[in-house]
């Protein structure tokens, strides 16, 4: 099972000292982030996309480019590409030489974004938005795998003839996750392809996630690519951690009342047994995060939100080191004990292009007992 950090990127004031940080600090503390989670031995680091203010992350790719020259075995995602809004051949083009850079440590999670303006600001319409996400999709999903593509949608002009340059690293597409809070329809999309479906899980309640996980494994299993318990999912999840629970909700409390999302509504602890957001110690994390499993089955990626709402650099870091050195540890080992042996493990780089050769082998032994 992989565990890392998922970012949204905001520059948001320390409701502590009244400091707002500037753009560059907070991208630069984004970078001092990734690194620190690869150094506690997470597995993942995602960034999201948004292109209006307060948010900074505008270029995923250019983020991630310059993390992958300073680390050495990360995964390295996004947390949302928005599929709706950037054309797919820039999406294939710009992931095709971030797998090169980083010799294969990318996915790539797609999603619609939640800010309603970005669609006219890329010359879209918000009421296309399933549709818009159903065409690139299927158009991306040709970009990279096929040499030669010839295309005509609704949304796009035509491509005639078009090779996406450079090719996928190995010919293997980056792993696609198609992340949804609330839609459906994305994941059926995901099913369909037998793709993975990431569950957001920090804004609403269990029952919730619990619905859309399910409706996606049990697409996932119509369509032919395994078992419903097969089916690749992910979930976020978001964390304040301190060795005594006490002090974890001393601290955090004035950074959730300001929070710009859920600021100034419902209290921490109302919150709280709403939704999976945890405030507590390392052993309340560890028994929250393994609750998941009960209503989501065994799934292959847990991400953490640990850096919004204005929380300083420091703490942020802080809070890494408890997550790998006390609470991930403990997950791994847990989460691992109770997977069923025909439950896979996330896909990697190498374990994508592990069942490529195996395909093509097995191909060819089948021509091979034709002629």
């Amino acid at each position: 099972m992989q565990f890392g950090i998922f970012t949204v990127g905001d520059v948001t004031p320390d409701p502590t000292t009244g400091r707002t940080p500037t753009e560059a600090e907070r991208i630069k503390a984004t970078v001092a982030i990734a690194k620190k989670v690869e150094e506690v031995g997470l597995d993942v680091f995602a960034t999201g996309e948004h292109h209006n203010p307060p948010f900074v992350p505008s270029s995923p790719t250019t983020l991630l480019g310059y993390v992958a020259a300073q680390t050495e075995r990360l995964i390295l995602s996004t947390s949302t590409t928005l599929i709706t809004t950037n054309d797919p051949v820039k999406i294939a083009e710009d992931f095709d030489v971030l797998q090169h850079l980083s010799d294969g440590r990318v996915d790539v999670m797609l999603g619609r974004g939640n800010t309603g303006p970005v669609y006219p600001w890329f010359g879209q319409d918000i009421r296309e938005a399933v549709p818009l996400t159903v065409e690139r999709y299927e158009l991306l999903r040709r970009l990279w795998r096929e040499p030669v593509v010839d295309w005509e949608g609704r949304f796009r002009t035509p491509l005639q003839g078009f090779t996406v340059t450079p090719r996928p690293l190995d010919d293997v597409p980056p792993f696609v996750w198609h992340a949804s809070i609330r839609t459906p329809e994305i994941a059926e999309l995901a099913a369909y392809y037998g793709d993975g479906f990431f569950a957001n899980h920090i804004f609403w309640p269990a029952s919730h996630t619990q619905r859309m996980v399910a409706v996606y494994r049990s697409r996932f299993e119509h369509y032919g690519h395994g078992t419903a318990a097969q089916a690749i999912v992910g979930l976020g999840g978001q964390v304040f951690i301190r060795p005594r629970s006490q002090d974890a909700v001393a601290e955090f409390r004035p950074y959730f009342d300001n929070a710009p999302v859920y600021g100034h509504g419902p209290s921490l602890e109302e919150f709280m047994a709403q939704t999976p957001l945890t405030v507590g110690s390392p052993e309340e994390v560890i028994e929250r995060t393994l609750g998941f499993r009960e209503y989501v089955g065994d799934y292959q990626r847990q991400l953490f939100l640990v850096d919004h709402a204005g929380l300083p650099l420091k703490t942020v870091l802080e809070q890494l080191e408890l997550l790998g050195g006390e609470v991930v540890p403990v997950l791994r080992k847990e989460f691992e004990a109770g997977r069923p042996a025909d439950v896979p493990e996330a896909p990697t780089h190498e374990s994508l292009v592990a069942a490529v050769r195996r395909e093509q082998a097995a191909g060819s032994d089948d021509a091979g007992q034709d002629s």
